[in-house]
């Protein structure tokens, strides 16, 4: 498919185009939050459930009945997803990491989301996601893009305890809480977001805004220990967002490079929160924290993307590659790659299943077996 090479496309133009396509693109929108027939579940899996919040890289379509733009329950999104291609909410073209992990741990094939209107019993029981795509742990972050806080995703974990309690009892709360794996992953939508593209924060420099992540990140994890009552913990560190496509497109120059700023960020984020986590650790003994360093097994994959299987790394396969995300991604104005499977990423800021899956496997392989008993 034939590609500009340009990196003349400005912000401006995705703020154009998305006043211009979104009610059109909207209008299409199917809301398809159930997966493909039923959730398998294992009787007996490695974990009683799997808990997530965070952004859209673990979203699976809880920002599909709430009021915002960034959304993914629309055609292209879902190309590859199950037997039916539907779009379901997640922005990818089909499974995202959650989907993978909750599979390895023997939990189910994939992890719904909690606001899915197709949420059954078993499901509930067996663990759901909160995340809602944009959001981020500045608190500027959901505000500008109308998604749910990190804060109202721990006031929805409180509810979800309570209907897993009316329909398991107490002694099921109390095992998925000693022995669930609670997950967390945000903080790229700040950086790239909130930080840079809106430049929200002008009073802070690279180290400082950093630091203002760390402590809200930290902040989180603590909550959802002494509130939650959460007693395995893991946290996905940040990944080199400056060398994700839309970031190379807006902040690389006219090479599309890798944006220094945006990684000097994540990189100074990843040390402090690495360094917090280890200190909550010792602060609460009985619980099991581990914090998920992806920055340079994912740098690896985007400067070497041979060695893994894709062809392109640089560029998303759905239309130019360049900014498509979200609402900019759609069935009318974007053409998808072929094949799929060659492209690291899926849309300009979100990888193709194909690649989360690797991923997955790396994060479960390095990290999560130190949850498990």
């Amino acid at each position: 498919m034939q590609r500009p090479t340009s990196a003349s496309v400005a912000a401006v133009f995705v703020v154009v185009v998305v006043v211009a396509l979104s009610p059109a693109i909207m209008a299409r929108a199917r809301s398809t939050g159930a997966a493909d027939g039923k959730n398998a579940t294992t009787a007996r899996g490695k974990s009683p459930a799997l808990i997530m919040f965070g952004d859209s890289i673990v979203d699976p379509g809880n920002n599909n009945g709430i009021n915002t733009i960034i959304k993914a329950n629309f055609p292209p999104y879902g190309h590859d997803f199950g037997q039916s291609h539907r779009p379901t909410g997640r922005f990818c073209n089909g499974r995202i990491p959650t989907d993978f992990i909750a599979s390895r741990l023997g939990i189910k094939e994939l992890l719904p989301a909690y606001l899915s209107p197709d949420l059954e019993t078993q499901d509930l029981i067996t663990g759901v996601s909160f995340a809602s795509g944009g959001t981020g742990f500045d608190p500027l972050t959901p505000t500008l893009a109308s998604v749910i806080s990190m804060t109202d995703q721990l006031n929805m974990f409180e509810q979800y305890k309570e209907r897993v309690r009316a329909a398991a009892g107490d002694a099921r709360v109390a095992e998925m809480l000693n022995k669930g794996i609670f997950a967390i992953c945000a903080g790229s939508d700040d950086v790239a977001n909130t930080y840079f593209t809106m430049r929200a924060r002008p009073h802070y420099d690279h180290a400082s805004y950093a630091a203002l992540l760390v402590h809200h990140a930290a902040a989180f994890v603590e909550d959802l220990i002494q509130a939650g009552g959460a007693r395995r913990v893991a946290f996905i560190g940040m990944p080199p967002i400056g060398c994700v496509p839309s970031q190379r497109t807006m902040s690389g120059g006219s090479e599309r490079g890798c944006s220094a700023g945006h990684n000097e960020i994540a990189v100074a984020y990843n040390a402090g929160l690495s360094q917090r986590m280890e200190e909550l650790g010792r602060r609460y003994p009985g619980t099991r924290l581990v914090f998920m360093d992806i920055y340079g097994f994912l740098m690896d994959m985007m400067m070497r993307p041979h060695a893994y299987g894709f062809a392109e790394s640089t560029m998303g396969c759905c239309g130019t590659g360049l900014l498509e995300v979200s609402v900019l991604c759609n069935g009318v104005t974007s053409a998808v790659c072929d094949p799929v499977s060659d492209y690291l990423f899926w849309d300009s800021y979100h990888p193709t299943e194909k690649a989360y899956k690797i991923l997955a496997d790396f994060v479960y392989d390095t990290y999560i077996k130190e949850l498990l008993d």
